[in-house]
């Protein structure tokens, strides 16, 4: 994959990290005083630190606003991150969570089992974990065992992504009281997402990249090729197997707070690969602060751009997105995994 790498210099290097984690604390603080209820960044602040717990602003943010601030920062990570590792083991740029079908089997596996049973929210992260390793494995195995081309495996990753939104319609035909929010759901979006809701699905996802940053030397080995990584001592499947395990975790802990939002894990890793290079360890970890940044940034603009209405953030990525996947998608035109 070629990159500009902007940042190649130690200099630039931290000027680049630096930015970024002062972009990511920006994001979460805009996020946190901008909405339908004005609020200043002293009221902000004098919450944060305990100073006011009672008053009407208060209520706001630690209800309201703080849920959803971290809600679209662990997002962002996790999606991010996941799209970086899909990426790695597929060898293909055009590889994501939402391309690929990994988002849709999360939110399949989660409808059928509100229709079949109501569901506790702790449940929740687990049961769209099954779902998104189950897609991931049906497109990885399809890639495998036919040698197809890269932009044949993205049509497979569609292709499973539209049975299982299927799946999901059918579910809201048979079953429709069981599933009222479930157009909610299919857009993605981080209103009425609640701490408690939040707690299981971030200890998954901040473990979870963690191990993914453990990893980074065995994703650069496996980046060389798979004859290349035997070579050198790599238990190749064993290896893939768990990236992918780690990439349904990170995608299903999102999808069952969030919704089916996409892109995310397709234009953050891409770009950040342009900036930075091809290392994993930089680039999961960018991925990270940046996806962060980029769903906190682009939820803030689905609460103001149509004040006091409201656009899910789904669609404002799905605005996003679209055109950068096209883009890409013609860069790749002949281009064989």
């Amino acid at each position: 994959m070629s990159n500009w790498r902007i940042f190649s210099t130690r200099h630039s290097k931290s000027i680049f990290w630096l930015s970024l984690c002062a972009l990511v604390l920006a994001a979460a603080a805009l996020s946190l005083w901008t909405g339908s209820v004005a609020l200043s960044p002293v009221q902000v602040l004098d919450v944060l630190i305990g100073k006011d717990t009672s008053s009407t602003a208060a209520r706001i943010i630690i209800y309201s606003r703080l849920p959803r601030t971290c809600a679209a920062l662990l997002a962002g990570a996790a999606l991010a991150v996941s799209g970086v590792v899909i990426q790695t083991v597929l060898g293909n740029p055009l590889a994501s969570p939402g391309v690929i079908g990994v988002n849709s089997g999360a939110g399949f596996a989660v409808a059928l089992c509100c229709a079949v049973a109501p569901i506790s929210q702790q449940y929740t992260p687990f049961i769209a974990l099954c779902g998104a390793l189950t897609a991931a494995l049906v497109v990885t195995g399809l890639s495998w065992r036919t040698g197809a081309s890269r932009i044949t495996v993205v049509l497979a990753g569609v292709a499973v992504s539209a049975l299982f939104g299927a799946g999901i319609d059918a579910m809201v035909t048979l079953k429709p009281e069981a599933l009222d929010g479930v157009a909610d759901f299919r857009v993605g979006g981080f209103s009425g997402v609640t701490m408690a809701r939040l707690a299981p699905a971030a200890g998954l996802i901040l473990v979870s990249v963690a191990v993914v940053l453990s990893l980074a030397r065995q994703m650069d080995i496996l980046g060389l090729g798979s004859d290349t990584a035997k070579s050198l001592g790599l238990p190749v499947g064993a290896v893939r197997f768990l990236l992918l395990f780690l990439a349904a975790v990170l995608a299903g802990a999102a999808v069952s707070f969030c919704g089916l939002i996409g892109f995310v894990g397709l234009i953050v890793p891409n770009t950040m690969r342009r900036l930075l290079g091809e290392s994993s360890l930089s680039l999961t970890a960018a991925s990270a602060l940046a996806g962060a940044f980029f769903v906190t940034v682009c939820d803030v603009l689905a609460r103001i751009l149509f004040s006091p209405f409201e656009l899910p953030v789904g669609i404002i990525l799905a605005f996003a997105g679209a055109p950068f996947f096209l883009w890409l998608l013609l860069r790749q035109k002949g281009v064989r995994a």
